[in-house]
């Protein structure tokens, strides 16, 4: 049964009693006195179909209460000590003096009610309807992408750490999971609990086990019939994770080929590597070239000068969709604030955005891609690029900068060979033996045209003058402590995403003198 607020306040409100205490132009302040108006009580009323039993927490208070945790980065149970300590949380909330929270895992019950409904970004919806009220992007045609990683709430695990654990949960998921244990995962005892007992410097040993393992998950895999087990049923993700940490990190042996059980760790790192089954969906990422973390990836569009998000996904770290081009495609095509009415928008971004099919997305919008070049790198350093080869499009050729002229294949492929030989300007151009070869790619007109494009003063000025704008609005969005996840999984790390982007456009209009004046929206 869904909750509805009481529109009497009660003898020891704290809005009432010290409300003006609260700062002016505050979240607090704010939610104390308009928080039925941003979360009405019909913003919730298909979550509790029935009218029977205990009412639940009325959507004004829950919507403050996700808006506030996220505003604050705090854990649930932190935040249900927030709503019974803090008098800031209480007004905001238009709770009483005396008045305790609800218990913490209420918000869990919350957060999957949202989840599983038809419309799970409702929270972020509101607040994206008082941007489009006070009319504060109206004019303004520029949207920066950028992307941050943030880290996973599990610890990396290593290979055998993985196998083991992923054997053990095969035999507690499948049917008749202890007897297939018995027979086929006999080189290790998996009720062991804790860490293997060898010498971990002896690498004999260490192979030994792991080449244990991994044979039994193969007895394990081999032993069920996929095709019988039920499709996203526990059973069939399981063996899917067995099958996936059994061939990840692991070749075989040196002078093997598997078949004798012989196994190693591989002599290189997976592109799409699980970094545990604890969150099958974390992976690692480089948050710079010299520093690596585990997590995911944060994507987000901005309107640069007033710096309010218009769009958020989260994706995993690394991974097929997880590339910032690839999520940028995907922003830029549902961003609800562009509006689809012929209206021409400035796309700024790093060159990490600067592919061929974002640039063939962006031109076939209509769009102005303010993207920076994705660099060249000559084979020789200070040589020619690929730039310095004339492209004929109508002739399907490509000639060098010494004028000879090859016609591309099929694939794109160019190769110069014999001309190379006696050119004087070899040593500027390639240090094959074979002579310089080129790669002409699908985009390679497309982002031949923009590098050219990049060089013009009025794309250089607005790049400059905009785009580090975005970098703003990244540091609000990890700031005070929310790089570190709390959640599991892309769904979940998402959802908190969104309601993390509404509470800081929320803090943002604030800052830009947010009121409600005649029953509307407005900036004063």
């Amino acid at each position: 049964m869904q909750g509805i607020e009481e529109a009497q306040r009660g003898y020891l409100d704290v809005e009432a009693l010290a409300g003006e205490l609260l700062a002016p132009g505050s979240a607090y302040a704010f939610l104390a006195g308009h928080r039925s108006e941003l979360f009405p009580d019909s913003m919730m009323e298909d979550l509790f179909p029935s009218k029977r039993g205990r009412p639940s927490i009325p959507a004004g208070v829950i919507g403050t209460v996700l808006v506030l945790q996220a505003l604050e980065g705090l854990s649930d149970r932190a935040t249900a000590e927030a709503l019974t300590f803090d008098l800031r949380w209480k007004a905001a909330c238009g709770y009483g003096l005396t008045e305790t929270a609800f218990h913490p895992t209420a918000l869990v019950h919350w957060r999957n009610r949202l989840r599983g409904s038809s419309n799970p970004h409702r929270i972020t919806e509101a607040v994206a309807q008082v941007i489009t009220a006070t009319g504060v992007l109206t004019g303004r045609h520029r949207r920066a992408v950028d992307s941050t990683v943030f880290a996973d709430a599990v610890a990396r695990q290593d290979t055998i750490t993985q196998l083991i654990a992923v054997i053990r949960r095969f035999g507690r998921a499948m049917e008749h999971g202890a007897t297939l244990m018995a027979v086929h995962a006999t080189s290790y005892d998996y009720s062991h609990v804790g860490k293997p007992d060898i010498a971990w410097d002896d690498k004999e040993a260490k192979d030994a086990l792991l080449s244990g393992l991994v044979t039994d998950a193969l007895a394990l895999l081999g032993a069920v019939d996929p095709v019988t087990l039920e499709e996203d049923s526990p059973q069939a993700q399981t063996y899917m994770l067995l099958a996936l940490v059994s061939g990840q990190d692991v070749e075989p042996a040196e002078g093997s080929d598997g078949t004798d059980g012989r196994w190693r760790i591989a002599r290189k790192v997976a592109r799409d590597r699980m970094v545990s089954i604890v969150d099958p969906e974390a992976r690692h990422a480089h948050k710079s070239r010299s520093v690596m973390m585990d997590g995911f990836k944060g994507h987000i569009i901005a309107e640069p000068e007033t710096g309010l998000y218009t769009s958020a996904v989260m994706t995993r770290a690394a991974g097929p969709g997880s590339s910032d081009a690839e999520a940028g495609i995907e922003l830029l095509g549902s961003d609800p604030s562009m509006k689809d009415d012929g209206t021409d928008y400035q796309v700024l971004g790093d060159s990490a955005y600067g592919s061929g099919a974002m640039l063939e997305h962006l031109d076939g919008a209509g769009h102005q891609g303010l993207v920076k070049p994705r660099p060249l790198r000559p084979a020789v350093p200070g040589g020619y690029d690929l730039d310095d080869f004339t492209h004929d499009e109508d002739k399907n050729t490509l000639t060098c900068p010494k004028g000879e002229v090859r016609t591309i294949s099929a694939r794109g492929n160019v190769n110069f060979g014999t001309a190379c030989k006696a050119c004087p300007l070899r040593e500027q151009c390639t240090t094959a033996k074979g002579g310089r070869k080129v790669v002409i790619t699908v985009h390679h007109a497309r982002q031949r045209a923009h590098r050219a494009a990049a060089l013009e003063p009025g794309f250089r000025h607005d790049y400059r003058a905009y785009r580090p704008l975005v970098e703003r609005s990244i540091g609000w969005l990890v700031a005070g402590g929310n790089r570190a996840l709390r959640y599991r999984g892309v769904e979940k790390n998402n959802a908190w995403l969104q309601v993390r982007t509404a509470a800081l456009n929320l803090r943002r209009l604030l800052n830009m003198g947010l009121t409600r004046e005649t029953g509307a929206w407005a900036l004063g």
